[in-house]
């Protein structure tokens, strides 16, 4: 896959350097899972901490499925 650029909200998550998208989704799961951001009772929701707010556009959650569109917007 081509690598893409993250800008500073995204890359404050997955660090600096261009990657592929599934390895920028990797990390972001990562990030989720290690610190424990899903939602105990529904698991697709995740529950954003102060960089994945900054990357969710200030909302307090998002779904998984939304994920994808999230990080579209924060690569070049």
């Amino acid at each position: 896959m081509k690598p893409v650029q993250p800008d500073a909200v995204l890359a404050a998550i997955v660090g600096n350097a261009a990657q592929p998208r599934s390895a920028i989704t990797k990390k972001i799961w990562d990030h989720i899972k290690k610190n424990d951001l899903q939602d105990k009772k529904n698991k697709r929701n995740i529950n954003a901490d102060d960089k994945l707010k900054a990357l969710f556009g200030g909302k307090a959650s998002a779904t998984m499925f939304e994920l994808t569109k999230y990080v579209s917007q924060h690569v070049s």
